[in-house]
């Protein structure tokens, strides 16, 4: 797929990234021009189940650590979460996320971070928000007008995150005949409409392609899939905001050196268009997209 033919066959079918103008990413008091190239998101997760081990905080202080120094490296915002979304992880209730994660926020705010909370439980945006998150990355679907007002309420920015079922702990396929995209467009379509209709002005929006998906469990075909919708990515540029992708690491592709593949799939994302690469790895992957804006501006 990564081919100059296949690059060429895209442009020509979807049209040039660069003719399809988005909006800014805003954050907090920060506006960041993400038209040419994209910014960089850390993740730390607080849950012991995450798959991704070397992400994994075990408290508020090694949480506080991690973010501190991908902030360093690079990371515009950090998003911590205190629930893995992988289908043997263990539940974790709203207090007990809550508990997790206000003390990190509330740090990292201090010290002038800018955070983003994933979760799909009101009480913990309306928590993490009043402690001065200022971004939501929403990972479900079931009490989205509870947390559009939030967001609204707190003048925040919300990353609507593309999936199946209530929330991302449901288990659901995604489409691998086909192109999936025309679904991933008329699904943002309408809940960028809804969210707007509720008072919610800064938007990004995200494929899901960092999820569990019961027909993605054969790691060759995950990854295919992940790369052909980074990819594809600029398609979704055509609403006009901007576009999250978490990088995968493909385990299976790179085995011993599986810390670098976050920073070779961020290529294909920059090439398709995304505007927040959200990654383990800053420190690997915000080089690359500093080489690939140079080399983009000298050509």
């Amino acid at each position: 797929m990564l081919t100059l033919g296949g690059l060429a066959g895209l442009v020509a079918e979807h049209g040039d990234p660069s003719e399809l103008p988005v909006a800014p990413l805003r954050i907090g008091d920060t506006t960041y021009d993400v038209t040419d190239s994209p910014v960089v998101m850390g993740c730390v997760n607080l849950s012991r189940d995450s798959t991704y081990r070397d992400s994994i905080a075990v408290s508020v202080g090694s949480a506080v650590r991690r973010a501190r120094v991908m902030a360093a490296e690079g990371a515009v915002v950090i998003d911590i979460g205190a629930e893995s979304s992988t289908a043997a992880a263990a539940r974790v209730g709203a207090d007990e996320q809550v508990a997790a994660l206000v003390p990190v926020v509330e740090a990292l705010v201090a010290e002038n971070v800018a955070v983003s909370v994933e979760t799909y439980e009101p009480q913990v945006a309306a928590q993490t928000l009043r402690a001065g998150a200022r971004m939501l990355n929403l990972t479900g679907t079931q009490h989205q007008d509870e947390m559009l007002d939030l967001v609204a309420e707190h003048d925040a920015t919300v990353v609507l995150c593309y999936g199946g079922g209530a929330n991302v702990r449901e288990i659901t396929d995604v489409r691998l005949d086909g192109d999936p995209v025309p679904e991933l467009v008329d699904h943002f379509a309408a809940r960028l409409e809804h969210a707007r209709a509720r008072g919610v002005e800064r938007i990004v929006i995200d494929p899901g392609m960092g999820f569990y998906y019961g027909n993605l469990t054969d790691p060759m075909t995950r990854a295919r899939h992940q790369a052909r919708v980074l990819l594809s990515g600029f398609r979704l540029r055509a609403q006009g905001v901007p576009v999250c992708n978490a990088l995968s690491h493909a385990f299976d592709l790179f085995e011993e050196q599986f810390r670098g593949g976050e920073a070779f799939f961020a290529v294909w994302a920059v090439l398709g268009g995304t505007s927040l690469l959200r990654t383990h790895e800053v420190a690997r992957v915000r080089p690359v997209v500093a080489a690939m804006r140079e080399l983009v501006a000298a050509s």
